[in-house]
């Protein structure tokens, strides 16, 4: 785990990348000037701006589902720039760790076809990424005794060190990320995401969550 200082250096890395600086800070005040002044309480982020600018030009229109659905796009893509740090100094993509982390979670061989289905991914997409992945040593591959056309890919000893040695900073990353959150709000956030999630994932005939 990190030291102190090297957990503000955490901090300040993920406050720079997940705010974007102080642009997005004025962006959402000089929108929101636009936009009119917030109520008490409202919240001041730029989804918010968002918002009462639609409701400025369209106030016939019923924003709700923007106000939940623009912060979660927003949040996963800043929470994703936060995390891909610790796996750009390895020099991995978000989707080769998800592989990764797929085989290592579940403890044991799979197919590409299992492997797509786990990381929501094409075919074609997590071929080529095995094959990278490979290429580094980080994966095996073996065909199938009875169909060569299956294979069925495991982790290499370099590839299980690697993620083991990963994950402690990405969960250090989601730490500093949530801190602005006390314990009481993320259960409810946690509990609230898994319902929406739940939902969508019955809507769309998947099973609920991952094999663990």
């Amino acid at each position: 785990m990190r030291n102190g200082s090297e957990r503000d250096a955490a901090a300040e890395a993920v406050g720079a990348r997940a705010g974007d600086g102080g642009a997005s800070s004025a962006a959402a005040g000089a929108a929101g000037a636009a936009g009119g002044a917030p109520g008490v309480g409202a919240p001041r982020d730029t989804v918010a701006a968002v918002v009462r600018q639609w409701q400025t030009v369209r106030p016939d229109i019923d924003t709700g589902p923007m106000e939940v659905i623009g912060r979660i796009n927003r949040c996963a893509a800043l929470l994703q720039q936060a995390e891909d740090a610790p796996l750009r100094r390895v020099g991995l993509t978000r989707p080769e760790f998800d592989l990764l982390g797929a085989l290592r979670r579940t403890g044991h061989e799979l197919t590409p076809g299992e492997l797509a289905r786990e990381t929501f991914s094409s075919g074609a997409a997590v071929t080529k990424r095995l094959k990278q992945l490979q290429e580094r040593d980080l994966v095996d591959r073996r065909a199938d005794t009875r169909d060569r056309r299956v294979s069925h890919v495991s982790l290499t000893g370099t590839g299980r060190d690697l993620v083991d040695s990963i994950l402690p900073d990405q969960l250090a990353y989601e730490t500093v990320v949530l801190a602005g959150l006390d314990g009481d709000g993320q259960g409810q956030l946690s509990a609230l995401l898994g319902e929406l999630l739940g939902q969508l994932e019955g809507r769309l005939g998947l099973s609920p969550g991952f094999r663990g």
